[in-house]
This record gives structure tokens, C-alpha cells and sequence, in this order.
């Protein structure tokens, strides 16, 4: 009934999702859904007066927690048909350049263990990636910590790095050795937001290639992680930002996503980033347990 309910008026007021052909039979089955779901738990779902129909506090609650229980079914039934084909495949999200150079170790090392399946690579946005993840578009994505809501996600921790300041080449601060946020304050940043909003000093932006083109047009500098460096522009430079926050590469999927598949893919992960960190831990090889249990 989750489904049928839309709470869409400014003022909060539920709205019954309409029919395309015949909304008053749809309106009388969905009242008759509404009725039986009130006398099964025992508590008013509805008001109505003459005016319009809200939502009763417990209402609230279940449409509220009746939508995470669908998205959760529409993510595992996404998640159940990519397992059941002829030829399953782990979906990874990313965003371009956000894989701090591991990727190409990771699929290489993850093609030659038993429980591999093919790997498709989508790029998107910074702020769509852990949304991918839990509506089941994807399986396993690369997301950044603190950057990244993890709510809803398992997450393990690849990579730790400080961040630097992509400039262009004439900038005032490229020749420096180091700079702090304090030295930023008047640059424009990039708004990696849908909603540009009213957001001063903030330069809409949808893609890194755009970011960088933005960059070395001078309409803005951007703090990033410093592996960066490998995909620069020729005519844009990177300064170590002394006092901003690292940041952490991590790979996420979905709390009680749990196939061999993926527990194949975590571990080979965790291993190759091991690997790059010049440290191979014992422990870390008993990871996967967690989406294999």
C-alpha cells in the first residue's frame, strides 16, 4: 500500500497515487486497502474531512519506513536478476578518475580467482554513487569517506590520501610548495550538487572533465585527493593543501548484499590495496566473511 500513498502537498497532505483510466474504481480499491490496513494494525493511517485527507502520526511512520521496505525490495529484485543470468555480472559505480589507480590491478587480479564474473564499469557523478548502490543499479561501488553518506552501505577502507589543489598553470599559488584553505577562501570551488542553488563562490559542475576544463579556463580550483596527479592536464598544476581533511577511497555495497561473487571481489580489492599500501595484513584476508555470512 506503501506504493499507493504520496505525500506531495506543501502542507504534508497525502495524495492517492491516481489511475490512468479509471481513477474513482482505483480511489474506491485503494480506500478498501487503506481500511483493512488500519483494522490489521489497529492505529489510523488517515484523517479524512471534507477538505482534504492527511497522514495520523502513525501514518507518517509507515509510509516513512513502508518506502525504505519497497526501494530495499526494488534493490534486491535489480540485484537478483543480474545473479540469474546466463552470464552474471558485478556492476561497479564509480566516479572518472576515482579509483586512486587500483582498478586496473583489481579486475586484473579478480579475473583469475574461482568465483569471478564479469565486471561492468559505470562512471557517474560523485553524489549518485552510494544512491546507485542502494537502489540496486549497482552491485559494489568506489566511493570516498567523509565525503560520501555510508548510511545503508558495508564499506571497506582501500586507500588513505591527502589532498591536493588542482590548479592552471598561471595561477598566482602554483609556483607554491604547499598552500592551506586559508589561502583558498576567495577561490571558486566546484558545486558537485544537481541543485546549483544560491551558492557563492561555487561553479556548477556535473563531471570531472568539465571540472578540469573549468579549471584551466581560471573560473575555479578544486581540493582533491593526490592521486589526481596521474590524469592532470598538462596545463593544470596540483599543490598539497597542508590542513585539508584526507580522504579515504572505500568500497561499498549494500548491507546484506552477500554472493561469492562479491565476497571474490571485496577481498581481491582489499588485497591489491594492501599491496599499494606496501603492507600485506593477515587479517585482511578474512574480510569477505561479511558478505559471505
Amino acid at each position: 500500500m506503501g506504493r499507493e500513498i504520496r505525500s506531495t502537498s506543501p502542507t504534508g497532505a497525502p495524495v492517492l497515487a491516481s489511475h490512468p483510466t479509471n481513477g474513482q474504481v482505483f480511489h474506491k480499491a485503494i480506500g478498501a486497502r487503506v481500511s483493512a490496513a488500519r483494522r490489521r494494525m489497529g492505529v489510523p493511517l488517515l484523517e479524512r474531512t471534507s477538505r482534504r485527507v492527511v497522514l495520523t502520526p502513525a501514518g507518517e511512520v509507515f509510509l516513512t519506513e513502508s518506502r525504505r521496505a519497497l526501494d530495499a525490495v526494488d534493490a534486491a529484485v535489480r540485484r537478483a536478476q543480474r545473479a540469474g543470468r546466463v552470464a552474471p555480472r558485478l556492476v561497479l559505480v564509480m566516479k572518472p578518475g576515482g579509483d586512486c589507480g587500483l582498478l586496473p590491478d583489481i579486475l586484473a587480479a579478480y579475473e583469475t580467482v574461482p568465483d569471478a564474473v564479469s565486471v561492468d564499469i559505470v562512471l557517474c557523478s560523485a553524489h549518485e554513487r552510494a544512491g546507485m548502490i542502494r537502489d540496486g543499479h549497482a552491485d559494489v561501488g568506489l566511493l570516498h569517506r567523509p565525503n560520501t553518506d555510508l548510511s545503508g552501505l558495508d564499506a571497506e577502507e582501500l586507500l588513505t590520501e591527502d589532498q591536493v589543489v588542482v590548479l592552471p598553470r598561471n595561477h598566482y599559488l602554483a609556483d607554491r610548495a604547499a598552500v592551506s584553505l586559508a589561502d583558498l577562501a576567495d577561490e571558486t570551488m566546484p558545486n558537485w550538487t544537481t541543485d546549483p542553488g544560491d551558492t557563492p563562490n561555487r561553479a556548477p559542475v556535473r563531471d570531472v572533465g568539465q571540472l578540469m576544463q573549468l579549471i584551466a579556463l581560471g573560473h575555479a580550483v578544486a581540493v582533491v585527493p593526490a592521486s589526481v596527479r596521474g590524469y592532470l592536464r598538462d596545463d593544470l598544476t596540483c599543490v598539497p593543501v597542508t590542513d585539508a581533511q584526507p580522504t579515504t577511497l572505500v568500497l561499498a555495497w549494500a548491507q546484506g548484499h552477500r554472493a561469492a561473487a562479491l565476497a571474490a571481489f571485496v577481498h581481491t580489492a582489499t588485497t591489491i590495496a594492501a599491496r599499494r599500501r606496501g603492507r600485506l595484513s593477515p587479517a585482511r584476508t578474512e574480510e569477505s566473511s561479511r558478505v559471505t555470512a
